[in-house]
């Protein structure tokens, strides 16, 4: 099993910026990669960034590129969301996700933490 603890969240002005992490304990040497999703409210969870645990590589949604970066500690087994340029639209609950091997789905979920973005 791994563990996922999220925190970092808070709140905003828009223009303004986030730094998001994510803890990742137990069976970390099971995961090959981990991502943020992000839910609004009344609406669905969404992903957002992603990461290779090992190689690095990221990949991030269109409306997300260019102002957040998605990075891991592996000293610290943490992965972080840096989010600038903050917009009210980033307003929802960001959630930390981990999946192992051969797989595309996301076995491993945080608690989710709040990011509110005023105008």
């Amino acid at each position: 099993q791994v563990q996922l603890v999220e925190s970092g969240g808070g709140l905003v002005q828009a223009g303004g910026s986030l730094r998001l992490s994510c803890a990742a304990s137990g069976r970390t040497f099971n995961i090959y990669a981990t991502a943020w999703f992000r839910q609004a409210p009344a609406k669905e969870r969404d992903f957002v960034a992603s990461i290779t645990w090992s190689g690095g590589r990221a990949d991030y949604v269109d409306s997300v590129k260019g102002r957040f970066i998605i990075s891991r500690d592996f000293t610290k087994n943490t992965v972080y969301l840096q989010m600038n340029s903050l917009r009210p639209e980033d307003t929802a609950v960001y959630y930390c996700a981990a999946r192992g091997t051969g797989t595309y789905k996301y076995d491993y979920w945080g608690q989710g933490t709040q990011v509110t973005v005023s105008s």
